[in-house]
């Protein structure tokens, strides 16, 4: 068994936090909650994790959750007040650059593609949007996709491919890429499973497996087999190769797979986050994860947990106990 050691507390004082998302280069953390702003966190001279920026001018409602873009350069917000709002730097200073309106209900998740030119939006009323980004900072929604049949929780980005992965209220994963023949991004896959909503999805450091969460208690591992596999089918096909249960005492909110070190984190509403590894030669079309460590981390629901992407064993977490904590995994 390893252990989280607590890092740092960083308190926000202004209600509930509802995610936290690290800079591509670990240099930076932002964290955004009910209270409608944007807080960005670094290191001082010290060492400490301090909040040097605010911003405020960009939503009226809550904001459910924040997305740097692979560069560095820009951070997207999705709101309750059913917009998305993009953050640039050129000035010296965050300013709003974009506010991306059109869906017609709270927008609970955005994400940007691995190559920065896509971006992807969900809501309440149950669609994804797939944006494209232009040279000239402007961006065109160029598909608005309805397969999902109830609110749309998370949307998240394959590592390296212009595939993207949304859950839902519904019981479902969907999988979505971009059709060249069609001018348009469609849903190719639907992954079954889950017996109540699907919170929060994840990526490997390959893109050949993906993590999710649900109310239902559960983290499943999903693998994608080639084409040709089984025999006989002609496409790339989805299943789950493993289901981690029993570990949870209540909702599943988010999960986070660290592309550095292959550990698990997963958020709960029974306030502990804890680390899953997969064990040692595990056969990969039937692979098993040992719990690693179990943390009360807060004071109530966790909402989120994030691995540092260049700091090996870090991880973020937020509460509606308006905490955010840093946390290092230890061995």
């Amino acid at each position: 068994m390893g252990k989280l050691e607590l890092i740092q507390a960083l308190n926000s004082d202004t209600g509930r936090v509802w995610n936290v998302g690290w800079h591509p280069k670990g240099a930076a953390l932002a964290s955004c909650g009910e209270d409608k702003s944007i807080r960005i966190w670094t290191k001082d001279l010290r060492g400490k994790w301090t909040n040097k920026i605010v911003l405020t001018d960009g939503h009226k409602r809550t904001i459910r959750q924040v997305s740097w873009s692979p560069s560095g350069n820009y951070l997207a917000s999705a709101s309750f007040d059913a917009t998305t709002c993009i953050w640039d730097r050129k000035s010296g200073e965050f300013e709003c650059n974009a506010t991306l309106e059109g869906h017609d209900n709270e927008v609970k998740s955005v994400a940007w593609s691995s190559n920065g030119l896509f971006l992807a939006t969900c809501s309440r009323d149950k669609s994804v949007w797939i944006w494209e980004v232009n040279d000239e900072d402007e961006y065109d929604c160029t598909s608005v996709i309805n397969s999902h049949t109830q609110d749309v929780k998370k949307v998240t980005f394959h590592p390296t491919e212009n595939i993207l992965a949304s859950c839902s209220y519904d019981d479902t994963i969907k999988l979505y890429k971009d059709e060249p023949s069609e001018f348009e991004w469609i849903c190719y896959e639907t992954l079954t499973g889950h017996s109540s909503t699907v919170w929060s999805i994840a990526f490997d450091s390959t893109g050949s497996r993906l993590a999710s969460c649900s109310d239902d208690g559960t983290v499943k591992i999903w693998k994608e087999y080639p084409s040709g596999f089984p025999p006989g089918n002609g496409a790339p096909t989805w299943k789950c190769v493993c289901t981690l249960d029993g570990y949870h005492e209540r909702t599943i909110y988010d999960i986070s797979w660290c592309r550095l070190t292959g550990l698990i984190a997963t958020a709960s509403g029974d306030d502990c986050v804890r680390v899953f590894k997969e064990d040692a030669n595990s056969d990969p079309d039937q692979p098993t994860f040992s719990l690693v460590a179990t943390e009360k981390a807060h004071s109530q629901d966790v909402n989120c947990v994030a691995w540092s992407p260049e700091v090996p064993g870090l991880l973020a977490s937020c509460s509606d106990d308006g905490e955010i904590k840093l946390w290092e995994f230890k061995k």
